[in-house]
């Protein structure tokens, strides 16, 4: 990365189409059931795949303090740029998953008149972020908290050891909740006044009306990080942008008979559509 730091991707085998990056969620990585099915629907449809992995995650400790968060639009920015360079006569397109969707929204809507992404799919995003707070910390989406909070835990300690910063651990075992996590150690690095600050400044409803590349948005009802009045309104949604609502699904569900997953099915019929016809136009 510029900043001499690094962050690693995972690639699926190349069959010559066009690129797809896909972005993981908290506490994530390219072995996490979604992203492993994923990559094996995007290959059988042509498309050459790869995990993201934000800094930190992926089992390897990055350099620097830095590390991801709902706002992180600079990382997949910079991968997607050195993409388009290495492999410029390829469409390129990008999936996003809960907190990687969420990164992914940001990222669009930071391209401006560019075009940073020919096309793009945002699973599971908590766009409101106050909302999704509160909502994590009842019902069954605590055990979905307490999961992922003790990986976040797991990284920083790894990170810290490989630092040589054990104080920054100071305070971590006492740790119950994503709001004591990003108050500690997610906003004061990252640059946010307090928790908060993060959680609106970094919520993707603000910059959704920014996005200027078709962009497919699947959500749940259902879903424990967020209520159905967090998701977007019609008004909050530029042309190129379709909101894509089901009854049910929870958070990155979305389970079909047979145990096929929709979205396996789903969002390669999406990227296709949308990469033929860039194809088509070229």
């Amino acid at each position: 990365m510029p900043d001499d730091d690094f962050l690693s991707l995972d690639w699926a085998p190349d069959p010559g189409g066009p690129v797809v990056l896909l972005l993981h969620g908290l506490g994530g990585s390219s072995r996490s059931a979604y992203a492993v099915s994923l990559l094996r629907a995007l290959h059988a449809h042509g498309f050459w795949a790869g995990v993201m992995h934000f800094r930190g995650a992926g089992g390897e400790p990055n350099r620097k303090l830095r590390g991801y968060h709902m706002a992180e639009a600079d990382d997949p920015r910079e991968v997607v740029m050195q993409l388009r360079r290495r492999y410029p006569r390829r469409l390129v397109a990008a999936v996003g998953v809960s907190l990687g969707g969420s990164a992914l929204l940001h990222a669009l809507a930071r391209d401006g008149g560019e075009t940073l992404l020919d096309c793009a799919v945002a699973v599971s995003v908590p766009y409101r972020l106050p909302i999704a707070e509160r909502c994590l910390n009842r019902g069954v989406a605590r055990l979905y908290q307490r999961r992922i909070l003790e990986e976040m835990k797991r990284q920083w300690r790894r990170k810290c050891r490989v630092l040589a910063r054990l104080d920054l651990c100071s305070g971590l075992d006492e740790m119950r909740s994503f709001r004591q996590f990003d108050a500690r150690i997610t906003a004061p690095i990252h640059g946010f006044a307090d928790a908060d600050d993060y959680y609106e400044r970094a919520s993707s409803i603000h910059v959704l009306g920014d996005i200027r590349v078709p962009t497919l948005l699947i959500h749940a009802a259902n879903d424990p990080f967020m209520t159905p009045d967090g998701l977007p309104a019609p008004e909050d949604l530029p042309e190129q942008v379709v909101l894509e609502c089901h009854r049910s699904g929870g958070h990155v569900g979305f389970l079909e008979r047979a145990g096929r997953r929709y979205l396996a099915r789903r969002i390669p019929a999406f990227l296709s559509q949308h990469l033929q016809r860039d194809h088509d136009r070229r």
